[in-house]
């Protein structure tokens, strides 16, 4: 493809000086992945709740949560200790294009394997029927989860991308629509436009909660670094109700951009390891889906997003939410992948690839020009690395200049550093913070 003209017209394209800096994010983790299992197991009394002999399907996710395999390896130690016969199953809807292999795939990405775990991983597509709902939905589970004797469902808890209620992303959405496997994801995402998502999730959740077999769920709840904060293990009875306070939890530690107004984000990857939509629309403030577009804070003009994850896989899912990307993204992207995942969620729109150009620089400077008239002084742009990760962010010199109190400077603007015309990576995480003298020097 000749782009003679394109580089006439973006050559002149100037860049702000970007400055680094850290936001002060809630940092307290949990240490020890297995004493706070084996206290909340002795908390419970778990032990007399299973015999010896039993089958525990432990059912996992696909999602990028923080020591998620040191999770799971400590709840298949805990009940071969109890005596029971553990084994795994992936609870993910339609994600690893909607089959048993891709599955696995996922769950080895994540670091749970059998030789990790010590366990069988029993991945498979099939689904049986326990009943109804009031409202006449099936209630539909993965058939090795229901052949168990008990079930154990993980997952993180957090704010879901579509909608807000009591109850967003977590244990009962694993139970109404990760359990379900392909068929009951499209059941699901196929009644919300004319039910709502949340009285679909509340119906089959609390379905499953009194046909099926849980045991128990464990709700992880992460900092605002990403980190494994608080770790729950919930009986039934206990996960409607204590499910919406720790997702109060979860919003109160979830990382924000602490600018209302930007011109331009920058998103180095996006994934669905680190967001369900690939990158967080709680972050972004963009949203689109059939029930219409969306916007909140913070209110983004542009979006370039370089590159997907390594581990989502080449799905890339939440793609159509940019406005500009890279021939890199269009090469990774796995079109069956994210056609499934998009087909499955009502969702064509988030796999729409957007104006896409072979270098960073074209790309950054194709995003730059459609703001239209606005002086390289007055942009408000930032760069981060993903919407998990907001510790460290590059900022422009207008930001700069109204540096909020909470964010502090590692260093002062300097001019963006392109490798073979694509953005260097971020500084290291070690570099000394300026002290304000310093600040006031660089600025």
């Amino acid at each position: 493809m000749d782009f003679s003209a394109i580089h006439s017209l973006l050559c002149s394209v100037r860049f702000p000086d970007m400055a680094l800096v850290r936001q002060d994010l809630e940092n307290s983790s949990i240490i020890d992945v297995l004493s706070a299992i084996r206290t909340e197991a002795v908390r419970l009394d778990l032990k007399s709740r299973v015999r010896p002999g039993q089958s525990v399907a432990i059912a996992v996710g696909s999602r990028g949560i923080d020591r998620l395999d040191q999770v799971v390896r400590s709840l298949c130690n805990l009940f071969r200790i109890y005596g029971t016969r553990p084994f795994i199953v992936p609870a993910m809807g339609s994600h690893g294009g909607a089959a048993p292999d891709g599955q696995t795939e996922v769950l080895a990405s994540l670091g749970v394997t059998e030789a990790a775990m010590n366990v069988p991983i029993r991945s498979c597509l099939k689904v049986v029927e326990l009943g109804r709902t009031e409202q006449g939905i099936p209630v539909v589970i993965d058939a090795m989860a229901a052949g168990a004797d008990h079930l154990v469902i993980v997952n993180r808890i957090k704010a879901h991308t579509k909608f807000k209620a009591p109850v967003e992303s977590g244990l009962m959405k694993m139970l109404a629509v990760g359990l379900g496997n392909d068929q009951g994801a499209r059941l699901v995402h196929g009644l919300a436009p004319k039910m709502g998502m949340f009285s679909i999730i509340e119906s089959l959740g609390l379905a499953m909660l009194a046909k099926g077999n849980v045991l128990c769920g464990v709700g992880l709840v992460e900092n605002g670094l990403g980190r494994l904060h608080t770790l729950r293990v919930l009986l039934p009875g206990e996960i409607p109700k204590q499910e919406p306070q720790l997702l109060s939890l979860a919003k109160i530690l979830a990382p924000k951009l602490p600018f209302h107004e930007l011109d331009v984000l920058v998103v180095d990857e996006i994934g669905k390891d680190i967001s369900g939509t690939g990158m967080d629309t709680n972050i972004t403030g963009r949203n689109r889906d059939i029930l219409g577009d969306f916007t909140m804070a913070p209110r983004i003009k542009r979006i370039f997003v370089r590159d997907l994850s390594s581990k989502t896989a080449g799905n890339a899912l939440g793609i159509g939410f940019a406005d500009v990307t890279t021939d890199r993204v269009v090469r990774t992207m796995d079109y069956a992948k994210t056609a499934i995942n998009c087909l499955t969620s009502l969702s064509p729109e988030k796999a729409a690839l957007p104006m896409h150009f072979p270098t960073d620089r074209l790309a950054l400077a194709a995003t730059v020009h459609t703001l239209g008239a606005l002086s390289v002084d007055k942009m408000r742009l930032v760069r981060i690395r993903n919407t998990r990760r907001l510790d460290r962010l590059q900022i422009s010199q207008a930001l700069w200049d109204e540096l909020p109190s909470d964010l502090y400077p590692i260093h002062g603007p300097k001019p963006l550093c392109f490798v073979d015309e694509n953005l260097a990576p971020f500084e290291d995480d070690q570099q000394p913070y300026l002290s304000q003298t310093d600040r006031d020097r660089s600025g």
